[in-house]
């Protein structure tokens, strides 16, 4: 019971990590594109300052859940994963910098460069967090020592790419809802635009990747042995059709909801469609660290239990409290106290 509840607890900081940083992440790479002048471009920033690096608090709980509850999954994953996931690293330490460098030299060239920092820093690592659960989705070649039987070019399968594609889109056009949230003017008017043309390449991504996810792994046959499971595949897709007519009815922040709840259910149908895996084996599934052969012990899974029903309701009241501080519309005016990127 206690190694269930623990991986449902992974699942959902998956969940919340893709649903809040997948947003900043779509706008990190879509802001240079989208941004016809200086001030679109600072609006663009600023409509994540606030929110970025508390979004990736949900990336270290997904991290430190894996590490704390499953730690032989935890070794297992950083082992046979580490080329991409270093590679995921330098991108977020690239973006986070970007943040905060581009205002400090009054020069384009300077603001040119951690722009493009930002985009580059982002769409890798939307691209690699895509195929790395691709990749998680369809098993990795380890052996029954825990050793990978492959290489980089191992990740790079059809549907590993597939995966890291369907992020990047997803997250664009989460990302591009979020600029809506945010601003006012040609500005909004144009970032609602680009939200439907993302719209339409993410619903077809997704019905690819869906596709694919049936030829390559068993998603779909784990699913359909629990039928109250497919709830997430559905409201996935209740939810990616909700997003553009909540849109087109001028409800910003119903629709980026919407989309929120996309990328959720999302994640929803493939943790539950690896439940108990969490690191399968390509090779042979008795080689797979799963919920209950990976778990630390009962004595620690109950303790840490208690620790995290007393902190995170803190964690997600602050972070509730800064989205509604920060929720206003972003515009050039109040951009001039000085506290603005």
């Amino acid at each position: 019971m206690l190694e269930t509840t623990w991986f449902v607890i992974w699942g959902v900081a998956w969940a919340v990590y893709f649903m809040l940083d997948g947003f900043d992440l779509g706008l990190g790479l879509l802001s240079p594109f989208i941004s016809k002048t200086e001030t679109e471009r600072r609006i663009a920033v600023n409509a994540m300052g606030p929110f970025w690096d508390g979004n990736e608090v949900w990336l270290i709980t997904a991290g430190g859940v894996t590490f704390a509850a499953f730690p032989a999954a935890y070794a297992l994953m950083f082992s046979a994963l580490y080329t991409p996931l270093m590679m995921l690293l330098f991108a977020l330490i690239l973006r986070g910098v970007a943040f905060e460098f581009r205002s400090k030299v009054e020069s384009a060239t300077w603001r040119k460069v951690w722009d493009g920092s930002l985009a580059v820093g982002s769409g890798l690592a939307a691209l690699l967090l895509g195929v790395a659960f691709a990749n998680l989705f369809a098993g990795i070649p380890v052996d029954a020592e825990g050793v990978f039987q492959g290489n980089f070019l191992t990740f790079l399968s059809p549907y590993g790419l597939a995966g890291g594609v369907f992020f990047v889109v997803a997250f664009l056009h989460h990302g591009a809802l979020w600029l809506v949230v945010k601003t006012a003017g040609d500005f909004r008017d144009r970032a609602r635009a680009v939200s439907f043309k993302l719209w339409v390449a993410t619903l077809v991504l997704a019905v690819a990747f869906l596709g694919l996810t049936a030829v390559y792994t068993q998603l779909w046959t784990n699913l359909l042995g629990r039928p109250a499971l497919l709830a997430f595949p559905a409201l996935a897709v209740v939810a990616l059709v909700a997003s553009p007519v909540l849109s087109r009815q001028r409800r910003a922040w119903a629709a980026w909801g919407a989309s929120a709840a996309f990328l959720a259910c999302a994640v929803g149908f493939g943790v539950a469609g690896l439940f108990p895996t969490i690191v399968g084996s390509s090779l042979d599934p008795a080689y797979s660290a799963t919920a209950f052969n990976s778990a630390s012990s009962p004595l620690t899974l109950k303790i840490m239990l208690g620790v995290a029903l007393s902190i995170l309701p803190l964690v997600i009241a602050y972070q509730t409290w800064v989205y509604v501080r920060f929720g206003g519309t972003v515009t050039a005016e109040n951009m001039e106290d000085g506290s603005s990127y």
